[in-house]
């Protein structure tokens, strides 16, 4: 998508989910005349950053599947669960 320019139909086929995707044609199609461009540039970003996720994922899954670690940087959040779990049962939590 980074050669062609973006369109209404575009974003709504980037979005991938058909819920989110009458989101955006809801939002679209009930914006006032100023705030068009805003929210088109709003779910064009939504867009981008869908179509960046879902190339991670398929990165992320073709390391897996060749037995190599996944690419980039990994932050072990294990401690920070455990701590956060910790200080929810002491409050009385179950």
């Amino acid at each position: 998508m980074s050669e062609q320019p973006w369109t209404i139909e575009s974003i709504r086929d980037a979005l991938g989910n058909p819920t989110l995707a009458q989101r955006f044609l809801g939002e679209i199609n009930k914006a006032p005349a100023h705030q068009l461009l805003q929210v088109f540039a709003k779910w064009e970003r939504i867009a981008k950053d869908t179509l960046a996720a879902v190339e991670r994922g398929r990165e992320i899954t073709a390391a897996e599947a060749r037995g190599e670690a996944p690419p980039g940087e990994w932050i072990d959040g294990k401690a920070r669960l455990q701590q956060a779990a910790a200080r929810i049962r002491s409050q009385g939590a179950a």
